[in-house]
């Protein structure tokens, strides 16, 4: 028999620690060892030991639960996040969450959640003097952590392969990635996808548009210096004058009459 998981619900909305609370009374191996309604409270009750799992809203008054989180002790209780507010996803797995989930909580994805704590604790030790034969490891089936760019959005965490983005364009100070999946409004900036995203393939071709040269099929040259690139799904990037320069450099192209007077 599984030892039960010790949860605490943290929310400031009664509705919602009643709502989690009663989702948790229907599973089996769970117990309910305690609610708070902020930080603070969430930081106390753990200090106090006997916390497996704490059930953390993203906003509430004073600390936040990311604060919260990034002041639990080393080697604490798992956080698994209950929120209604996806735009604070990737922060949260960066951090160490072990799942993310969106209100309304639903029984059968909070259950998956939490057999996902599960999944990372120990096993518990043999009975004494019992003769266990040694069991293999479990061949992991996850992807390296970050294999895969999550993209929030409005229905939900889309993850995308970065070899699955051909660009990225900022229009009206809203950024969208274009992908074999189709097109994401993300609240990435340029400079981080930049940094999240493989060097070798991906470059900063203007200061509107991020661009995945392995997506590119032809580059027109443009009155400007520049260059207009298409990719394999007919889009079109701008390619700056000094990205030009940069773009012939790696591709061990001859220098152009701009860069000899450059």
């Amino acid at each position: 028999m599984r030892e039960p998981l010790r949860v605490l619900i943290a929310d400031d909305e009664l509705l919602a620690r009643k709502r989690l609370a009663r989702l948790l009374a229907a599973l089996p191996d769970v117990s309910v060892c305690g609610e708070a309604v902020d930080g603070d409270a969430v930081l106390a009750r753990v200090r106090e030991g006997g916390v497996d799992v704490v059930l953390l809203d993203i906003h509430m008054p004073g600390l936040s639960g990311l604060d919260a989180m990034g002041l639990l002790p080393e080697g604490g209780p798992h956080v698994i996040f209950c929120t209604a507010h996806a735009e604070h996803a990737v922060n949260a797995f960066e951090h160490g969450a072990v799942d993310y989930v969106l209100k309304p909580v639903e029984a059968a994805r909070l259950q998956k959640a939490l057999e996902r704590v599960r999944a990372r604790q120990p096993a518990s030790p043999p009975p004494a003097k019992a003769k266990v034969l040694p069991v293999p490891p479990p061949v992991s089936t996850e992807r390296p952590a970050f294999a895969r760019l999550p993209i929030p959005t409005r229905q939900g965490l889309v993850l995308v392969s970065p070899d699955a983005i051909s660009h990225a364009s900022l229009e009206d100070e809203l950024v969208t990635v274009f992908t074999a999946q189709g097109d994401f409004l993300t609240d990435f900036t340029l400079n981080e996808l930049a940094d999240k995203l493989p060097a070798e393939h991906f470059h900063r071709v203007h200061r509107r548009a991020l661009l995945n040269l392995s997506h590119v099929t032809r580059l027109e040259p443009l009155e400007t210096g520049g260059y207009l690139a298409r990719t394999a799904r007919g889009h079109s990037v701008e390619v700056s004058r000094q990205s030009a320069r940069d773009l012939r450099r790696l591709l061990g192209l001859r220098k152009g009459a701009e860069d000899e007077g450059a």
